[in-house]
């Protein structure tokens, strides 16, 4: 008896314990790897979040600059176009992302 149950664990443990381990990870790490709603909601906040900090930012150095007419901004130029294309290419993708949600 003891002869005819090893073998069989064995093949029991590799036709279907192996599969099974293997099938069950896969499935984790396909679903860890993709967004969830709440955090494409918590990404749409911190952008939006970003856009109002840039917008403050571009009014404080307005106002610097006419105080001090000496003042170069370290960052970004305000409105340049090579920095606004891929902002209004997120927007696009929010938009876009909105309809198909509705």
């Amino acid at each position: 008896m003891d002869d005819g149950f090893i073998p069989l664990v064995a093949i029991l443990g590799i036709f279907i314990g192996l599969p099974w381990i293997v099938l069950h990870y896969i499935t984790r790490w396909k679903t860890a790897a993709t967004l969830t709603n709440d955090d494409e909601t918590l990404l749409e906040e911190l952008y939006q979040l970003a856009r109002r900090l840039d917008e403050r930012m571009d009014t404080v150095e307005r106002l610097v600059a006419s105080d001090n007419p000496e003042f170069r901004p370290a960052r970004i130029v305000h409105d340049r176009e090579i920095d606004n294309q891929p902002l209004r290419e997120l927007d696009r993708m929010l938009a876009e992302k909105g309809r198909t949600s509705k």
